[in-house]
């Protein structure tokens, strides 16, 4: 028998802050976005870059520690798997939205510290 697992890994700048929420319950979900490009040439040898957007989900001490160490702009590696969810909108249809569920980051690039003046 196989044992096939559900692994990401991906490379990217973080599009915008962690949005931490918590749940009734105390959980806490940390929600972002990681942009990842793809280079190529093309027929007339022109470099192109495609860029990438992925939605990111993070749990807990995981959310926690990604929204005290990142900032929108960060390069982060993480690792993690996909999740597809569904959800209604106010006027009723049904929307599909895959997310990168993290376990686990590593910083690539600092957060930048304020510049004292």
């Amino acid at each position: 028998m196989y044992n096939i697992t559900n692994s990401v890994s991906l490379t990217g700048n973080l599009g915008k802050d962690v949005e931490i929420i918590t749940l009734d319950n105390g959980a806490k979900v940390g929600r972002t976005s990681i942009a990842t490009n793809y280079y190529y040439k093309n027929d007339k040898g022109e470099r192109i870059q495609e860029v990438t957007w992925h939605n990111l989900e993070a749990w807990n001490k995981t959310a926690d520690l990604m929204s005290q160490l990142l900032k929108k702009g960060s390069l982060v590696q993480l690792e993690g798997m996909l999740k597809n969810d569904t959800y209604k909108t106010k006027e009723g249809e049904v929307r599909y939205v895959t997310k990168i569920k993290v376990n686990s980051f590593k910083i690539l690039s600092p957060k930048e510290e304020p510049m004292p003046f």
